[in-house]
């Protein structure tokens, strides 16, 4: 746990997609007050496109500059809630953000067998394109394995993602300072 924190301090929810990050953070918003966001929702309405369309049309590396460009405005705001995209700890400058102290940074760890039921009964599943050309069980796999030390990186907080939406909001709300006197 990081020491003291700003009460305009954001929340970010990082761990993989299929992570349970958006749903969370609309939970979050409700026991904290703070505002939810979604980068990857953000970033499709400034776009006035989706995700698939802007990485079929100009590659990840633009889309990862987008993505930056998202997270470091949720900085700047503060008093957010916000779920992030799988890979947005591929940046170290992305990395070094959600490190600040100021704010709260929670990792939803998840195996590969819980993000793959989860994708498995996604109702929108061409929201979210291919990374690679391996099989999709081998892809998530192999995603999870390089990611795992980044989002551990940035981690204040690391919980199951199988848990219970509830019990998990708890737990975060739970540490995050709040309004409360002397925080």
């Amino acid at each position: 746990m990081s020491g003291s924190r700003n009460k305009k301090g954001n929340i970010y929810l990082i761990g993989p997609r299929a992570g349970g990050k958006t749903s969370l953070a609309g939970e979050l918003a409700r026991r904290t007050g703070l505002n939810p966001v979604d980068t990857d929702e953000l970033l499709q309405q400034e776009q006035g496109r989706s995700i698939q369309e802007i990485v079929a049309d100009h590659g990840w590396e633009h889309f990862r500059e987008l993505e930056k460009k998202v997270l470091l405005r949720t900085a700047q705001s503060g008093s957010l809630v916000v779920a992030t995209g799988g890979g947005m700890v591929l940046a170290s400058e992305n990395r070094e953000l959600l490190k600040d102290p100021v704010h709260m940074t929670v990792y939803l760890q998840a195996d590969a067998e819980l993000i793959c039921a989860r994708l498995a009964r996604d109702p929108r599943p061409g929201q979210r394109p291919a990374l690679s050309e391996m099989d999709f069980q081998e892809e998530v796999r192999s995603t999870l394995n390089e990611r795992q030390p980044l989002y551990r990186e940035c981690a204040d907080v690391v919980l199951d993602a199988g848990k219970p939406l509830e019990l998990m909001a708890e737990e975060v709300a739970g540490l995050y300072p709040g309004d409360e006197p002397g925080s």
